[in-house]
């Protein structure tokens, strides 16, 4: 199958996947299709059942890219085998290539969909009821209770983004595993609740800003604890305008350390960068507990006097 019938194929099921998003997995290395001597992709039931799989975590799980890799890697039990795994490369019942055109070419007969990674098939039967849940089975099957809690959850409060039960040694941490959360607008909208316009809003006074990816616009984990945070002010009816005193002052902190850090950058070199980077993590570290006291003493004398 070429890209564009995958994309026809998939966009019933997945209304917001794209073109565009099915390269942006490709060069994540989470799918690998074979490229024909001209360059066209191609793609086999098994990248089709694997490009599904990917696609119902990001939307029911919110599963961060990395961790999908990972379950990917590790042969997780729900995960769909690779494409050169014994049960052959083909779609179910066969070992060649579903029928292919060039991207964008003439459609050939349909064929069959392969079996999603729920476990199910079109006529097939479920998987036997004493296996585990499935991140994929719909909301309506689980009592809250026992319904899995999204991995972005898990993935932030190791990050140190998710809240006080992941202590670390760093309020303030600049490496990139706090961000390897990707999300698209809705996923965005789900996980922190707001709306799509107050998610416009944020976006408007520069609060929240996602990352292009062709047609797509992806957010990361910064994004994702701005979002949640930012939630909770509106819930109080407070507006995204209103929040920019925090943008701006973070803006000038930021400018500040920059400043300080600097002379070492300066030296190209990566132990500099490194003591650099711990630096401006110590004195942000002291910045947030200072910010902190002072808000309080602010705060009490106000309100004593009130």
């Amino acid at each position: 199958m070429s890209i564009g019938e995958v994309l026809t194929l998939l966009q019933e099921e997945f209304p917001d996947v794209t073109i565009s998003k099915i390269r942006f997995l490709e060069s994540q290395g989470l799918i690998d299709p074979e490229r024909t001597p001209s360059g066209y992709r191609k793609f086999y039931g098994t990248d089709i059942e694997r490009l599904r799989w990917i696609l119902t975590q990001q939307r029911e799980n919110f599963l961060p890219l990395k961790v999908i890799k990972d379950r990917l890697a590790d042969g997780s039990p729900d995960a769909p085998a690779g494409p050169d795994s014994a049960s052959g490369t083909g779609p179910a019942g066969s070992t060649g290539p579903l029928p292919f055109s060039p991207d964008g070419g003439s459609d050939p007969a349909p064929a069959a969909a392969p079996a999603s990674a729920t476990g199910t098939g079109s006529g097939g039967t479920a998987a036997s009821a004493g296996s585990k849940v499935r991140a994929s089975m719909p909301a309506g099957e689980l009592d809250d209770a026992d319904r899995p809690q999204p991995i972005w959850m898990a993935d932030l409060a190791k990050s140190g983004r998710g809240g006080a039960e992941a202590p670390r040694a760093r309020k303030v941490q600049l490496s990139a595993e706090v961000t390897e959360v990707n999300l698209t607008a809705a996923e965005l909208q789900a996980a922190a609740g707001l709306t799509e316009e107050s998610l416009r809003e944020l976006e408007k006074f520069g609060l929240v800003v996602g990352r292009a990816m062709g047609d797509d616009t992806y957010y990361d984990g910064d994004a994702l604890v701005i979002a949640r945070k930012a939630a909770s002010f509106i819930d109080h009816g407070i507006g995204a305008r209103h929040l920019r005193m925090y943008k701006v002052a973070a803006e000038r902190e930021a400018g500040f350390l920059e400043q300080l850090a600097m002379p070492l950058l300066k030296q190209r070199n990566p132990e500099a960068r490194r003591q650099a980077v711990e630096l401006v993590e110590e004195l942000a570290d002291h910045g947030h507990d200072l910010r902190a006291a002072l808000l309080r003493a602010n705060l009490r004398k106000h309100l004593d006097r009130a």
